[in-house]
């Protein structure tokens, strides 16, 4: 047993300096070999392009939109989707252009040199002919504006898509107003030829990968091409989003009926009022800083702002579509805005203040001020429908979170509604009162009346002969004794119309003391003659006739 342990021991030493050196081995092998991880994770030369989600637009509703001006030259059609971005401005232009009709070119910019527009929209004054166009529909103008700050690759995307539909309907070509260019999208110069190695030459650019680019035939003279989008590009594919037509005006165009094609009207000659052009190979807006400088005269660029940007200063009160596009230009402010917060009560103090108020209110359980009108209104149905629903038609339970203050005016309420109600019945059985004594006194007239019938039947015959007689003379006597009466009876039909009203009024007695007074104290003297036994009360007042005259012959005669 002592010989084999050495043996064991030994054994395990070996093994393990085996395995030792075997790792060493390995471990160099591990770092010379190479890994295709970080080709696989290297970034793309481009950015990707931006998903469905994110697009404001689609590719119908862009096609839609840029289908009345995506022919027109390259230069011109940048100037105008510049313009679009301030559709305030270009409004005022429209409305300019319209009271200077003879004003164009380079003139007409410098005319508005002063005004508050984007020099864009101020050199878009050079053409009248797209000012008219772009006057017709405001609301497309803002839509126009608003793609092209959101997705300007794909509004051109969209224009090329539909100048080569143009194209292939035979619409678009050039002429001695235009020259129509096809060029490869990634237009590189060619490689030097080489001696040694003969490689083949590139394949030709399929028809996607072509740009087709309109520039005017001479340069300093521009000419706004007119057409109808419903047929100049073929057959429409989107049916549910058709182009809009605008017609040109005739003043530029005169005798052009358009069915198919292009027209093209009065030429406008320019040198520096188109600066910017679009860089279909960068995809940005390229500035030519001379051309500009030299119509802006008041406000001038560097030599390396040569590209196009967005100045939010000339949006105005137009709010823009999409997030990032209020993220990017929403916050750009004048200087000093911030500062005028201070002046309409809106800086931190009296937001303090304010909450400390309203924390107050809720606490003593008033309810926070409604936030809108539609809010106040609720509040509104809801007490109605609370003060419907307590026992009694309205009880003295306030509504919850009101408290005690709510208990005090639910009391109040009832405190008056009850005054109300009682003055009512007050007037009521003064007004029963007073019916029941004139019901009497008439009924005592009419007893006096059948009394009084036998003598008068007596009298009858004696005055008969009379009525023929005096009819005629005593005719006009009536009518002045009707007349006499009548301001009298309007009086007392006046008088009655005001009872009628004081009525049913719990607060008429409040007006007149004296009359209610009065009123109270006849409908006592009523009650009281009422409750006298029958032997004390009068037999009414008794009335005193003469006999009647019983000679013949009747009256006098008269003659």
């Amino acid at each position: 047993m002592r010989m084999l342990r050495p043996c064991v021991l030994s054994a395990v030493l070996i093994a393990a300096l085996a395995a030792t050196s075997c790792k060493r081995e390995a471990a160099p092998a591990a770092t010379t070999t190479p890994t295709p991880a970080p080709a696989a994770t290297a970034p793309p030369a481009t950015p990707p392009p931006a998903t469905a989600a994110q697009r404001v637009f689609g590719q119908e509703e862009l096609d839609q939109m840029v289908a009345p001006i995506a022919l027109y030259p390259d230069s011109l059609l940048t100037q105008v989707l510049m313009a679009a971005t301030y559709p305030g401005n270009v409004a005022d232009a429209v409305a300019w252009s319209k009271a200077h009709p003879d004003a164009k070119g380079d003139a007409a910019v410098k005319l508005v040199a002063d005004q508050p527009w984007d020099p864009s929209v101020q050199s878009l004054v050079a053409f009248p002919q797209a000012l008219a166009t772009l006057g017709q529909d405001p609301g497309w103008v803002q839509r126009l504006g608003d793609a092209f700050l959101a997705q300007p690759g794909d509004v051109m995307d969209a224009v090329q898509r539909l100048r080569r539909a143009a194209q292939a309907a035979g619409n678009l070509q050039s002429s001695e107003q235009q020259k129509v260019t096809v060029v490869p999208a990634q237009a590189a110069p060619a490689p030097a030829p080489s001696g040694g190695d003969g490689g083949s030459a590139p394949p030709p650019p399929a028809p996607s990968e072509t740009i087709i680019q309109i520039e005017p035939s001479n340069p300093e003279v521009v000419y706004v091409p007119s057409y109808n989008p419903t047929t100049v590009y073929g057959a429409w594919p989107y049916p549910s989003y058709p182009p809009a037509y605008y017609p040109p005006s005739p003043a530029w165009y005169p005798g052009s009926a358009l069915v198919a094609g292009l027209a093209f009207g009065t030429g406008v000659a320019v040198a520096d009022a188109l600066w910017g052009d679009w860089d279909w190979g960068g995809g940005d807006v390229d500035i030519d800083v001379n051309r500009y400088n030299n119509i802006n005269v008041n406000n001038r660029l560097n030599a390396n702002q040569n590209t196009w940007q967005h100045n939010a200063n000339f949006r105005g009160d137009v709010p823009y579509r999409d997030a990032r596009s209020r993220e990017q230009f929403g916050q750009q402010r004048l200087p000093g805005a911030d500062q005028r917060q201070q002046f309409r009560g809106n800086d931190a103090a009296h937001q303090a203040n304010r909450d400390r108020a309203r924390q107050e209110m809720e606490r003593r359980g008033f309810d926070a001020p409604a936030a809108s009108n539609r809010q106040a209104q609720e509040r509104a149905r809801e007490a109605g429908r609370d003060i419907q629903n307590r026992p009694g038609g309205g009880g003295l339970e306030s509504r919850p979170g009101q408290g005690g203050a709510g208990v005090q005016r639910d009391a109040s309420r009832e405190r008056a509604r009850e005054t109300a109600q009682a003055r009512t019945q007050q007037g009521s059985q003064r007004d029963h009162a007073r019916d029941v004594a004139q019901s009497r006194g008439d009924r005592a007239g009419q007893a006096g009346t059948h009394r009084d019938a036998g003598t008068r039947a007596t009298q009858h015959n004696a005055q008969a002969r009379n009525v023929a007689r005096n009819e005629s003379r005593s005719q006009p006597l009536r009518m002045q004794h009707s007349q006499a009466n009548q301001p009298r009876m309007q009086d007392h039909a006046q008088q009655r119309q005001r009872q009628e009203v004081s009525r049913n009024n719990a607060f008429d007695g409040a007006r007149h003391p004296q009359q209610s007074r009065q009123q109270v104290e006849r409908g006592q003297a009523s009650r009281q003659s009422q409750q006298r036994p029958q032997s004390q009360r009068s037999g009414g007042h008794q009335v005193q006739r003469s006999a009647p005259n019983r000679g013949g012959g009747g009256g006098r005669r008269n003659h």
